[in-house]
């Protein structure tokens, strides 16, 4: 996970769903990525979770400052949104798997189950949504370039969101995937053939050729579009993970008295909420 003072608080309640919820907390590492150093920040984390087994280490946002592309959304562009792209650069190399979460979600499941999964050789597995129409995430001028328009050839591809990912970590490195998503970031620099910050490189490079793992592990899209940032209901069939990801962040909605039916579901893991009710009180 990513550490940034904007989404403590949905990080707090992330962390909080997920020991809630597992079978052997205990038996869980935390590896948190930063780009800015703030004490609070880290010291919320070490009090509020005194036992937690964690780890911090720094993102130098050098390395993607000059990659990075104006995207939709402003929240896109942060250099920490990209992050995610160097776990295997950053965290030690005796780890060899890893699941990236983002900081809007909540697990009502335990994660054990999603850790157990079998990458079959995969770098990576998330769940996978074919229905979704692929076209949508890059540009006319990425499917007009008859060069371009080949990367997919020999792959069924199929949009799959970032937000919750099983890492090897080992094969991400030998892979040498990190510099791949990078030619991409480059290659859009020059052509704009996309506009949703990090997501589209990854699928340049991945999708296709992912372990896709149940649909329940990720109930995403629940914080709206990426303009307005809607209510949306939850989709058909179980649920394990909960994601707002889009524009709308159920914190932010719920202190504006405006939330959506779906935000209800992420309030009882808000560990500000509740510390502010207990100050009141």
């Amino acid at each position: 996970m990513t550490l940034d003072a904007n989404y403590l608080r949905g990080t707090m309640a992330a962390i909080f769903s997920i020991l809630q919820h597992s079978t052997c907390p205990e038996n869980m590492e935390f590896h948190f990525l930063w780009a800015r150093f703030d004490r609070e920040v880290f010291s919320s984390i070490k009090s509020t979770f005194p036992s937690l087994n964690f780890k911090f280490y720094r993102f130098d946002s050098s390395r993607v400052r000059g990659k990075i592309s104006k995207s939709i959304r402003q929240s896109l562009d942060q250099p920490l949104n990209y992050a995610r792209i160097y776990l295997a650069d950053i965290i030690p190399s005796d780890v060899k798997r890893v699941i990236y979460l983002d900081s809007d979600l909540v697990v009502v499941d335990d994660i054990a189950k999603l850790w157990e999964v079998d990458l079959e050789n995969r770098v990576l597995a998330a769940p996978e949504y074919c229905h979704a129409n692929f076209t949508y995430y890059f540009s006319n001028l990425f499917w007009l370039d008859p060069v371009l328009a080949k990367t997919f050839q020999g792959r069924r591809p199929c949009y799959f969101n970032t937000g919750v990912m099983v890492v090897d970590l080992e094969k991400w490195r030998q892979g040498q995937l990190t510099q791949k998503v990078e030619e991409w970031m480059t290659v859009q620099k020059q052509k704009r053939i996309y506009h949703l910050g990090s997501l589209p490189p990854f699928l340049l490079v991945l999708a296709g050729n992912i372990k896709g793992v149940d649909h329940r592990w990720n109930q995403h899209g629940l914080g709206g579009d990426n303009m307005e940032g809607k209510c949306r209901s939850l989709h058909p069939g179980p649920i394990s993970l909960l994601h707002w990801s889009g524009k709308g962040k159920p914190w932010l909605r719920l202190d504006s008295r405006k939330p959506c039916i779906v935000d209800h579901l992420w309030a009882p893991y808000d560990l500000y909420r509740s510390s502010m009710h207990a100050l009141e009180e």
